[in-house]
């Protein structure tokens, strides 16, 4: 092999290569987030529930309704979990039966 024909092959193997490491480095582009999709939360759709019944709800009422207003599938120990949480910290939630949830009456203010 001659050196014309040994830097053609050179070439050729050096154009193989950049071509592998241009896709390499392609895929590891970050890639794009993929679009916010805004989902609502098992505590806010149990409000929004509880906020238009005006009166307590049993957890299996709230669930029902979640479905059937808001098409969302929620499990009962999660929710329960979660309106537990807000019980226990004196927010959003009173707990007035087992398993019966109301929203706290939201203070009024003076004039």
């Amino acid at each position: 092999m001659d050196l014309k024909e040994w830097a053609k092959f050179q070439e050729s193997l050096l154009k193989s290569q950049l071509k592998i490491i241009r896709e390499f480095l392609k895929d590891e582009a970050e890639p794009e987030p993929p679009p916010i999709r805004k989902q609502r939360s098992q505590i806010r759709t149990a409000y929004d529930i509880l906020t238009d019944a005006k009166e307590p709800l049993h957890l299996t009422e709230i669930i029902k309704r979640a479905k059937r207003d808001f098409n969302m599938v929620m499990e009962p120990g999660s929710l329960v979990s979660a309106l537990t949480k807000k019980v226990n910290s004196g927010s959003m939630f009173r707990r007035v039966a087992p398993s019966t949830f109301t929203i706290l009456e939201v203070p009024k203010k003076a004039p």
